[in-house]
């Protein structure tokens, strides 16, 4: 049996206010790639949705340019308004660019951010 329309919108939201925690908790600085963001938010292969969200977000203070393709590349054309935009945030935080892409790209989630977004132990 398949929810009902409230219940689906309800789980919906609650994904969408996940994914958006974890990235508010990415440390300025820090990068993770839309998959980790959306491992982190509970909802593992869910990377597309991770850019749904950013896609639809309107939040000027919501650090969007901390998220990465997997490769450390940025998801943007290259060369487009938000490409440089988001090359020039995270080079002003400090994160080593080269062509677009972040020259260290962590792998795994760190307990670092664990904490940040779920509080100590």
């Amino acid at each position: 049996m398949k929810p009902a329309a409230g219940a689906e919108e309800d789980t919906a939201a609650q994904a969408r206010a996940r994914i958006l925690a974890v990235i508010r908790a990415i440390p300025r600085g820090q990068v993770m790639g839309y998959g980790q963001v959306a491992a982190k938010a509970g909802l593992p292969g869910r990377a597309r949705l991770t850019a749904r969200v950013l896609g639809m977000n309107d939040d000027p203070d919501l650090p969007w340019h901390r998220v990465l393709r997997s490769d450390g590349r940025i998801a943007m054309p290259e060369g487009s308004r938000g490409w440089r935009e988001q090359n020039q945030r995270l080079r002003a935080e400090g994160v080593l660019m080269e062509r677009g892409r972040v020259k260290h790209m962590p792998r795994g989630g760190g307990d670092d951010l664990d904490a940040a977004v779920w509080g100590p132990g």
